[in-house]
């Protein structure tokens, strides 16, 4: 974020003050950590981890985190001053990892949140990447493991963005494994393999 002696934008004010009044699941341990400063001229990013874990440390049950960029001039790629750009991660079961539609439900989380809470976007793109691992060698006593990951970018339509951080949220949230809050969404099992 830019140094505090910079005047920032009222549009991008109202954006910072909505994205700190959202209201996130109370499962999740959220805070603001510093922005990358090259994505745009302001720029705010958030930091959480789903509980139970230690603040400051990535959780096992899934981490992720969340940048909001704004550029008043409108950048052609985004379609709008805003850009959000974030990921969500969280081990699975290695059979689940398997699933050939784990991908297609896990972005499909991250829209029907979005929608559920009424956040108002266009232009989104991402990846749901699914990871298989087996340890080898001093890692073989870990066994196999599995993860997903998604990532994603939209443009938000207005500086409303508290709809988005709680969107992102329960994405987290239900890649966890913690049942959803938006009615008939299923979610993943939450028995995790101790690789450790």
């Amino acid at each position: 974020m830019p140094d505090s002696a910079t005047h920032q934008p009222p549009e991008f004010e109202a954006a910072l003050e909505a994205l700190r009044a959202a209201s996130p699941r109370a499962e999740l341990r959220i805070s603001e950590i510093p922005a990358p400063g090259s994505l745009a001229p302001f720029a705010v990013a958030l930091s959480a981890d789903v509980a139970p874990t230690r603040h400051g440390d990535d959780s096992d049950l899934g981490t992720g985190r969340f940048v909001l960029l704004y550029d008043p001039d409108e950048p052609e790629a985004w379609g709008g001053r805003f850009r959000v750009v974030c990921f969500a991660q969280a081990p699975l079961e290695t059979d689940i990892g398997l699933d050939p539609f784990l991908a297609d439900v896990a972005w499909s989380w991250l829209v029907d949140a979005l929608d559920a809470r009424g956040a108002r976007y266009i232009a989104a793109s991402g990846t749901a990447t699914k990871i298989l691992s087996t340890g080898f060698g001093e890692l073989a006593r870990q066994g196999d493991g599995a993860q997903i990951e998604v990532r994603a970018s939209w443009t938000p339509l207005d500086a409303a963005v508290g709809p988005h951080v709680e969107g992102w949220g329960e994405l987290l949230c239900m890649l966890a494994g913690l049942p959803p809050r938006s009615e008939g969404v299923t979610a993943l099992p939450r028995r995790r393999t101790d690789r450790g």
